[in-house]
């Protein structure tokens, strides 16, 4: 299997509900570094996994959406605790409407998975990856 990451990284506020978050219930901030792994079992015509130009201006405009808010405003979050494994999957499945959309070429359609992490700091993180 090849692979291809990408990373940037996208700050916001927001807080939680539940006991279970602890001080985390108040409105806080967070600075991720996101890496999207992608993965493909042969290489296309080009000797590529995908662009590495596309696919990081893909994960810079699919972050630009989510940069400097508080995703407590935003209606698109109301109800969700808006965790880094569920913004993982936000993120993921941003990604997935660029490559539908074709903004990492037509090689990307060849792509069998993606796996998308946010780093919250140098001790933890959190990921989602399905097929695609």
């Amino acid at each position: 299997m090849y692979t291809v990451r990408v990373r940037d990284h996208f700050m916001i506020a927001h807080s939680f509900k539940g006991e279970v978050y602890g001080p985390a219930q108040r409105l806080h901030g967070a600075t991720y570094v996101v890496d999207v792994e992608f993965l493909r079992e042969e290489l296309d015509e080009d000797g590529l996994v995908v662009d590495i130009g596309r696919a990081s201006h893909a994960l810079n405009e699919v972050l630009s959406g989510l940069n400097y808010r508080n995703l407590d405003e935003d209606p698109g979050f109301e109800g969700e605790n808006t965790s880094s494994e569920f913004m993982a999957r936000v993120v993921f499945d941003r990604m997935v409407e660029k490559i539908a959309r074709g903004s990492l070429g037509a090689g990307a359609t060849s792509l069998v998975s993606m796996k998308v992490t946010l780093n919250e700091s140098h001790v933890a993180s959190a990921s989602y990856q399905a097929e695609l």
